[in-house]
């Protein structure tokens, strides 16, 4: 099939055949060394004399032709900088072609080239490299997307659209200066991390992705087959168990950040595969483990923004207090009014759904006792709260607490009604561990696909024994996005998992959707929550995402879920600008 080309992208190709007619090689092999950065120049250059010999490569990201002598900008991977380009001196001889053809026609916004010359500073104070060679680096066959400003400040052309951004991620580093700086923090999160347990003499290692056996959290696996073994195998859904084998096998401390995989659902905060920082201390327990976790989000939060208070989505969120810290029975008493630590599966059923809480046969308590949290609680907790004290159903891996055994030695960490870290007190007794183990399979028996398996072989490292131990993980993905402001798990991630790109649909072909009581007459059937979203979209043809969030007071769960089942089916569209989030019908 031939390839269908833009006329800009037929111009650019033939530009590639002159230069090549022209003897120059528009992708050559050999290197070009490069011994300054824009940013060195740029705030090293005090007088003439300073950088008298520099050598710079990068894009090629506008021209200024002024007859024999021409300003240009070159963007390398640390800014931007100007450049001047004189005829006579980059074409010293009677052959002008580098200048006249090469530069003022052939050269295109996007190409890489490779200039030297000496540093100074314009008539109008702008520091700038005067050319003395130029080496054309690689040839840009498709055109940027040019963002452009109006007289009255108005933006033109963005590259704005979330799923241009997100497939074409390559595109939206170039011409979105603060997507990199997103990425530039993601790094400095995850160096900080690793600086501070390194401190503490903690080992980082690495553990099997490939499994036979997932565990070491509730989730439904990806699932795949070694041939030469012939045995199925699971991208991991945790690292847990491999690292707390290496707690038996004596170190003392250790730690892994790690690809993990779950096949479930995708909104603002999950994605099938993610980053997870798992730390595993012996002779600890999940009250140390709070304050450990309290001094580390702090060191984050001072690396990052220099100061423990900082602004998310809207809100200070302050890191100098105390986190508090609450029991999960209370939290649910205090945003519900009732107890439910005394009920039983069936009284916790009947409770669900009187609450409204979409709950089946195959969850068991601790699945249910999940989801009133979830509702009722979550979004309470904006400030860090850790929740702590949860049911046995909930924590196969966690030791029973040690004032009352109906519950264990748990906590999570909430921060904007979102969890970002989970921790125990690690389960060291084999035989408690198989009967939590036989439990799960029950579940699993009655259809939760979310059940642990049993890991008869961690058990068995258990019997050999295993020190009191305390354990964490934290969603780095989430803590990222914490730090840079950023409400979707896919700002964070450099390639968000995507469905297969499509044809676009004719406009005639677009499923017209004129209310909720017709999408449910066509097979669409809407929660009460889903209908809530598009009663409140009614009449208006674009609404903040935020202030629609605000206006219709679900949880984040709730609220999740709702613009799930609207995504899916097509009932609404969301779009991002550089005035913020925006939500539509269809």
């Amino acid at each position: 099939m031939s390839q269908e080309l833009s006329e800009q992208e037929v111009i650019r190709r033939e530009a590639l055949e002159q230069l090549r007619a022209l003897g120059i090689e528009p992708y050559p092999a050999d290197l070009f060394e490069v011994n300054v950065k824009s940013t060195e120049i740029k705030e090293g250059f005090k007088s003439e004399g300073d950088f008298q010999e520099v050598s710079i490569a990068g894009r090629l990201m506008g021209k200024r032709i002024m007859g024999k002598a021409s300003f240009a900008e070159l963007m390398d991977p640390h800014g931007r900088i100007q450049i001047y380009v004189n005829r006579d001196e980059i074409c010293p001889s009677e052959d002008k072609t580098m200048y006249n053809d090469v530069f003022k026609k052939l050269l295109d916004i996007g190409d890489f080239i490779g200039i030297k010359g000496h540093v100074f500073k314009t008539q109008v104070g702008e520091i700038s490299i005067h050319v003395k060679e130029l080496k054309v680096l690689s040839k840009s066959l498709r055109p940027l997307p040019i963002v452009k400003t109006d007289a009255d400040g108005g933006i033109h052309d963005a590259f704005v659209d979330p799923e241009m951004r997100y497939r074409q991620r390559y595109v939206d580093l170039i011409v979105n200066d603060h997507v990199k700086e997103t990425f530039l923090k993601r790094s400095k999160v995850i160096s900080t991390l690793r600086e501070f347990f390194n401190s503490k003499e903690y080992l980082e290692v690495e553990t099997p992705i490939l499994q036979p056996i997932p565990g070491g959290a509730a989730a439904r696996p990806f699932i795949t087959h070694h041939n030469a073994l012939d045995i199925p195998l699971y991208l991991r859904i945790a690292n847990e168990l491999y690292l707390k084998r290496l707690i038996v096998g004596g170190f003392e401390g250790v730690y892994e950040f790690a690809k993990d995989f779950r096949n479930e659902g995708m909104d603002r905060t999950h994605n099938p595969e993610f980053t997870v920082m798992e730390i595993y201390v012996a002779y600890k327990d999940y009250k140390w483990m709070m304050d450990f976790t309290e001094e580390m989000f702090r060191k984050v939060a001072m690396a990052i923004h220099g100061t423990l208070s900082f602004e998310f989505n809207g809100k200070t969120i302050d890191f100098s207090k105390p986190f508090d810290r609450v029991s999960m029975y209370e939290a649910i008493l205090e945003h519900t009014g009732v107890d439910i630590s005394g009920m039983d599966e069936d009284a916790l059923r009947k409770q669900c759904q009187e609450w409204h809480i979409a709950v089946d046969n195959s969850m068991g308590r601790g699945k249910m006792i999940d989801a009133i949290f979830g509702e009722k609680c979550e979004a309470h907790y904006v400030q860090p709260t850790f929740i702590k004290d949860y049911p046995i159903e909930m924590s196969p891996l966690s030791k029973r607490h040690r004032d009352n055994p109906e519950l264990t030695e748990r906590f999570e960490l909430f921060i904007n009604g979102t969890e970002f870290a989970n921790a125990y007190s690690e389960l060291n007794d084999p035989i408690d561990q198989m009967e939590r183990f036989q439990e799960q399979l029950k579940l699993g028996e009655r259809g939760d696909d979310e059940a642990m398996f049993i890991d008869k072989d961690f058990v068995r490292s258990l019997e050999y024994g295993m020190p009191p131990t305390s354990g964490l993980g934290v969603g780095i993905d989430r803590l990222v996005m914490l730090m840079t402001n950023n409400t979707s798990i896919q700002e964070v991630l450099f390639f968000p998992q995507m469905r297969p790109e499509k044809e676009q649909k004719a406009a005639s072909d677009k499923p017209q959707v004129a209310s909720s009581a017709e999408a449910a007459g066509e097979g669409r059937e809407l929660s009460e929550n889903e209908k809530l979203v598009l009663k409140n979209l009614e009449g208006a043809e674009k609404l903040d995402l935020n202030q629609l969030k605000e206006s219709v007071g679900l949880s984040n769960k709730q609220w999740d879920k709702s613009l799930k089942g609207l995504r899916e089916k097509e009932l609404i569209k969301i779009s991002k600008t550089e005035e913020g989030l925006f939500i539509e019908r269809v």
